[in-house]
């Protein structure tokens, strides 16, 4: 059978093309072995389903692996305790009959009498004893439920349980329960009470940390597409980096789709993104923090080499330059137009006149504009004004090592060319000259003789300079001041 990429639901190593995930295997296996309960808790397309599949396919034969999921089963499970406990128990039968496990078995999940929380609990006891390998469950798409009360006894169950697990071998119940869903299930808002506010609360305090790397590395991802190479004889060049912008466009990617739909609906994760992003504000990366947590969730941030925050690559960066773009130029009614001739000549971007005509169009539709907002949104109309006129061909990047809220160096590559933008916020003539050896210094490391300097000039006396090349520090430096 011809192999395939797949982007639906779980894959199988002998019918998809996929990363190596044998490093991720060895540290969830290593997790069970030791009875551990934990969530698998990452982004939608982060390959959870396919670790649980890969747990019951590579474990069977020393555990009983129950699998199961609360996709898909409605509402009714949820209304009260005897559908719950018969909707799980039906479950435990079909994967034992599936199995083909002796009778005696599927008959504990047959019981009648199994009608609420506390003789569903007693069925596990009944059922652990009487199986001759250790049991593990895998609940997948478990926070479709994670908001409703009887899903919360449920886990408090398993808690109570699993706390009574090593009492003289009394009791017996699963030896490692793994769920699997976006969220945290012990970070969820859970709203315990109809009138109740939501507040984070969950009985699911005895699970271990999830701290295994779920993100595809560039020598993974590699190492994939040379597995398809091999097959189809393409002749694709590996290294190159197009797919970046096709992704970050957002058509039928779930991972894009997702980012989209969590910062429309989460005000406060898409500010702090906005901040990151655009103000290149940092963070210290602590899990204190609940939005940090959740970003982190999401994979959206990670740890820098200072310990603080930074978007964790550049296909999400690309996006959310996108998003925050379009939505300022929306809600501000902004008429900035990059659509002009002579950006490029002779399949070159002449980044002398873009500066320049994002200078003019500034000043022509942002005379009436207020400070805040040009000081908050100058830097993202630059990019948004950059963005179709290198669209197709070439791309930016913010270099992270220089977002701060003072100033940003924009590495923008065009058909090969690459082009050095510094955008700065004026604070002075000393910190003007500060910008200029910035620059300097940062194209003297990537060996280049020509930089771009944007500044943008807030203050009451602003400058009404002409754009200028300067020499500085041996470079010719492109002088604009919005």
């Amino acid at each position: 059978m011809r192999k395939k990429f797949n982007v639906t639901g779980s894959c199988n190593p002998e019918r998809h093309y996929m990363v190596d995930t044998e490093k991720r295997f060895k540290a969830v296996e290593e997790l069970i072995e030791m009875g551990e309960y934990f969530t698998i808790n990452r982004a939608r397309q982060y390959g959870k389903t396919t670790m649980l599949q890969t747990i019951r396919r590579r474990l069977s034969d020393k555990y009983l692996v129950i699998k199961t999921s609360f996709e898909g089963i409605g509402d009714e499970p949820f209304k009260n305790e005897e559908s719950f406990a018969r909707m799980f128990a039906r479950q435990m039968a079909y994967e034992l009959a599936y199995k083909n496990e002796d009778e005696k078995f599927i008959d504990v999940w047959k019981d009648k009498g199994i009608v609420d929380l506390d003789a569903l609990s007693k069925a596990i006891t009944t059922f652990c004893q009487l199986f001759p390998r250790p049991v593990i469950v895998l609940i997948d798409e478990v926070d479709k439920s994670s908001n409703n009360q009887l899903f919360v006894g449920f886990i408090g169950m398993l808690r109570d349980l699993y706390l009574k697990r090593d009492d003289k071998g009394m009791n017996y119940t699963f030896h490692s329960v793994v769920l699997a869903g976006v969220y945290d299930i012990k970070n969820l808002k859970l709203k315990l009470r109809p009138d109740a506010e939501k507040k984070y609360n969950s009985p699911w305090n005895i699970a271990t940390d999830f701290n295994v790397d779920m993100t595809f590395h560039p020598e993974e991802i590699a190492q994939m597409l040379n597995d398809y190479e091999n097959d189809v004889h393409t002749g694709m060049d590996i290294k190159a980096k197009k797919a970046v912008k096709i992704i970050a466009k957002g058509e039928n990617v779930t991972l894009i789709d997702d980012l989209s739909k969590n910062i429309e609906n989460n005000a406060e994760l898409r500010d702090f993104l906005y901040s990151i992003v655009v103000n290149g504000q940092e963070y210290s990366y602590s899990m204190v923090d609940p939005i940090v947590r959740l970003a982190n969730m999401f994979s959206y941030i990670r740890e820098n080499q200072r310990g603080k925050t930074m978007i964790h690559n550049l296909i999400f960066e690309e996006a959310l330059f996108v998003y925050f773009g379009n939505k300022t130029m929306r809600e501000q009614g902004t008429k900035i137009s990059p659509f002009v001739l002579n950006y490029v000549q002779n399949g070159k971007l002449n980044m002398e006149h873009v500066v320049t005509r994002f200078r003019d169009l500034m000043r022509e539709e942002y005379r009436e504009s207020t400070e805040p907002f040009l000081e908050k949104e100058g830097r993202l109309l630059f990019l948004t004004f950059l963005k179709p006129i290198i669209n197709g061909i070439g791309f930016y990047y913010v270099e992270p090592q220089t977002r701060d809220n003072r100033r940003m160096d924009l590495v923008v590559t065009y058909d090969k060319q690459e082009y050095i933008v510094e955008l700065k916020i004026w604070h002075g003539d000393k910190y003007e000259e500060l910008g200029r050896d910035q620059l300097s210094a940062y194209l003297a490391t990537r060996g280049m003789e020509e930089g771009y300097l944007v500044t943008f000039d807030f203050s009451k006396n602003k400058q009404d300079t002409e754009p200028q090349w300067i020499e500085w520090n041996g470079k010719r430096i492109f002088e604009v001041i919005v």
